[in-house]
C-alpha cells in the first residue's frame, strides 16, 4: 500500500504529509488493518516477549523481541505509540521532548530530496511537553520497549540546560524503558556545545546521581543513553568516549543529523539550515559508529542510527558493533517494509 500511495504523499507539503501519514497510520490501527502496510511473516506482536530468551537482545539491560527499533522525532508527543507498535519495531523512541510546550522554529522547516533519499529539517524540538507526552503513554496500550528522548527548552539559557533535562528525567522516569539525553540537534541554539568533555562530564554526572535517586523511589532502574552528532572529529569522539565510561552512561545513540550538506552539491536545498538525514549521512554516522565501538570494547551499547535504507545497511551498522538499531529518514523512503527486511539482515548478521 505504501508504494502505492508515496507518489501522492510526496507531493504535498512535507510537514502535513508527515502528520497526514500518522493520521492514516492511526486509522488502520484502530480498525485493525495494519496488515495492509506489513510485508512477510515477521512477528509484530511487541506488546509482550514473545520469543525464547535465546532470541531476546539485550539492550542496556533490556530484552528487546528485534534489534530494530523507531528513532525519536517521528512521534514527538507520543501520540501515535499504539499505530506504530503494529508494524514490528523491536523498540520505540518518542520525543524529542521539553518541560514546557514549545512551537520550534518557523515554517517551512522541512524539505525532502528525492534524488539523495534525504532530509533537511529544523523543526526546533516543536512539542506539547513533557506532561502531555507522559499522559499519552498513560493512555496507550502498548507495553513493549519504550524509550523517551528528552532535550531543553528554545528559551532556557544553555547554562541551564542541565535543569531542563533534569525535570525531564524526573518527569518521565516512571514511564520509560529508557531515557535518550539530545544533545545533538543542530536546530536549538547552543545545544551541541553540551558534547564538548567538560560540558558533558558535567552534565551526566547531574543526570547519573538523579538516576540512583529515582531507582531508589522507584525501586527500578532506568537505563540513560546520550544521542550524538555524526560531526564529530576523532578527538572529540575520543574525548566524549572517556566522559561515558566515566560517568558510566548506559548507552550511546550514534548517530543523530549533521550539518554538512556538501555532498549535496548544487542541490536547491543545499543552502538551507538544519539537520541533514537519509542516505548522505551515512558515512560520517558509520565513521562515528566505528571509533566509537572501538574505543569502548563492549562496555556500553551502542545504537546505530542514519542512513539506513536497506536491509544491508542495518546489517553494516551491527558489524561495526552496534547492538540495536533505529530507523527514521529511510521509512519516509522505503515505507514499513523496511523494518522486517533490517530485521531479516539483522538476524543473518548476528
Amino acid at each position: 500500500m505504501y508504494s502505492l500511495i508515496k507518489s501522492l504523499l510526496f507531493r504535498l507539503d512535507p510537514e502535513k504529509t508527515h502528520y497526514l501519514s500518522l493520521k492514516c497510520l492511526q486509522l488502520l490501527h484502530r480498525y485493525h488493518c495494519g496488515f495492509l502496510l506489513r510485508d512477510g511473516q515477521i512477528s509484530v506482536n511487541n506488546n509482550k516477549s514473545t520469543g525464547t530468551d535465546s532470541n531476546l537482545i539485550d539492550l542496556m539491560g533490556l530484552a528487546l523481541p528485534n534489534p530494530v527499533g523507531l528513532a525519536a522525532g517521528l512521534d514527538k508527543n507520543g501520540e501515535y505509540i499504539d499505530a506504530l507498535s503494529m508494524l514490528g519495531f523491536g523498540f520505540i523512541e518518542v520525543g524529542t521532548v521539553t518541560p514546557l510546550p514549545q512551537a520550534g522554529n518557523p515554517k517551512p522547516r522541512l524539505f525532502r530530496l528525492p534524488e539523495h533519499q534525504a532530509i533537511i529539517n529544523r523543526m526546533g524540538f516543536n512539542n506539547y511537553g513533557i506532561d502531555t507526552l507522559i499522559d499519552n503513554i498513560v493512555n496507550s496500550q502498548y507495553r513493549g520497549i519504550l524509550g523517551i528522548n528528552i532535550g531543553k527548552n528554545a528559551a532556557t539559557p544553555i547554562d541551564k540546560a542541565t535543569d531542563d533535562y533534569l525535570i525531564c528525567l524526573e518527569k518521565a522516569y516512571p514511564y520509560a524503558s529508557y531515557i535518550t539525553v539530545n544533545i545533538s540537534s543542530p536546530n536549538t541554539r547552543n545545544l551541541r556545545s553540551l558534547q564538548s568533555a567538560s560540558e558533558l562530564d558535567r552534565l551526566l554526572n547531574h543526570l547519573k546521581n538523579r538516576q540512583a535517586q529515582l531507582a531508589t523511589r522507584h525501586s527500578r532502574y532506568v537505563p540513560i543513553a546520550v544521542k550524538i552528532a555524526p560531526d564529530l572529529i576523532e578527538d572529540q569522539i575520543t574525548a566524549l568516549a572517556d566522559v561515558a565510561l566515566a560517568t558510566q552512561i548506559d548507552g550511546i545513540i550514534a548517530t543523530n543529523t549533521t550539518i554538512d550538506k556538501t555532498m549535496l552539491g548544487k542541490h536547491r536545498y543545499a543552502q538551507e539550515t538544519g539537520g541533514l538525514s537519509g542516505r548522505p549521512v551515512q558515512p560520517q554516522s558509520n565513521q562515528v559508529l566505528r571509533h566509537l565501538s572501538a574505543l569502548l570494547e563492549g562496555k556500553i551499547p551502542l545504537i546505530g542510527v542514519g542512513g539506513i535504507n536497506t536491509g544491508a545497511d542495518a546489517a553494516e551498522k551491527i558489524s561495526l558493533g552496534a547492538t540495536a538499531i533505529q530507523l527514521y529518514s529511510g521509512l519516509i523512503f522505503r515505507g514499513p517494509k523496511l523494518i522486517n527486511e533490517c530485521i531479516r539482515a539483522c538476524s543473518k548478521s548476528n
